[in-house]
C-alpha cells in the first residue's frame, strides 16, 4: 500500500469515528444537565423516580418567615426518626445555582422529627431545600425567597 492511501484510509477512519461518537457525546451533554435534575441527583415531588410511594415523607418543606434579623427558613420532613435504621440524616440549603447555603445535621437517637431552622439574612431569589434520607437518597423542593 501506498503511503498516500494510507494517510487518506487513516484520516477518513478518524473522520467515521468522529462521527458515530457525536451521539454518545450528545447523550453525555444531555446527562450532564440532567445530573442535578430529578432522579438524577436529587428526587422530587415530580419525579419521584423509583422512590414514587415516597414523596409524602421525604419531601421538605420550607416555610419562609422574613424578620428584622433576616429570612428564617424553616424546613421540615414527615418522615420517622427510626434510630439508626431509618432516619432523615441532614437538611441542606442551596441557592438557585445549587451552591451550598447551609445545612443541619440530625442525630436520631435525639431529634424525634426532622425539623430544622435557618437564618439566611439577605438572601433573595430561589431556594433548594435538600432532605437527605439514609435509605431512599436525595428530595429537593424548591421556594421563592
Amino acid at each position: 500500500m501506498k503511503r498516500r492511501d494510507f494517510m487518506r484510509l487513516g484520516l477518513a477512519g478518524a473522520g467515521l469515528s468522529a462521527l458515530s461518537a457525536m451521539p454518545q457525546i450528545a447523550t453525555a451533554q444531555s446527562a450532564s444537565a440532567q445530573l442535578l435534575g430529578a432522579g438524577g441527583l436529587f428526587y422530587t415531588k415530580e419525579n419521584a423516580g423509583r422512590w414514587s410511594g415516597k414523596v409524602a415523607t421525604h419531601l421538605p418543606s420550607a416555610q419562609i418567615e422574613k424578620s428584622a434579623n433576616g429570612t428564617i427558613v424553616n424546613v421540615i420532613t414527615a418522615h420517622e426518626m427510626n434510630g439508626f435504621e431509618h432516619y432523615i440524616v441532614k437538611h441542606t440549603l442551596l441557592d438557585h445555582n445549587y451552591q451550598f447555603l447551609d445545612e443541619h445535621f440530625f442525630n436520631p437517637t435525639t431529634d424525634k422529627t426532622a425539623s430544622s431552622s435557618f437564618n439566611i439574612k439577605s438572601y433573595a431569589g430561589i431556594l433548594h431545600v435538600v432532605s437527605m434520607c439514609n435509605k431512599h437518597d436525595l428530595w429537593l423542593a424548591t421556594v421563592e425567597v
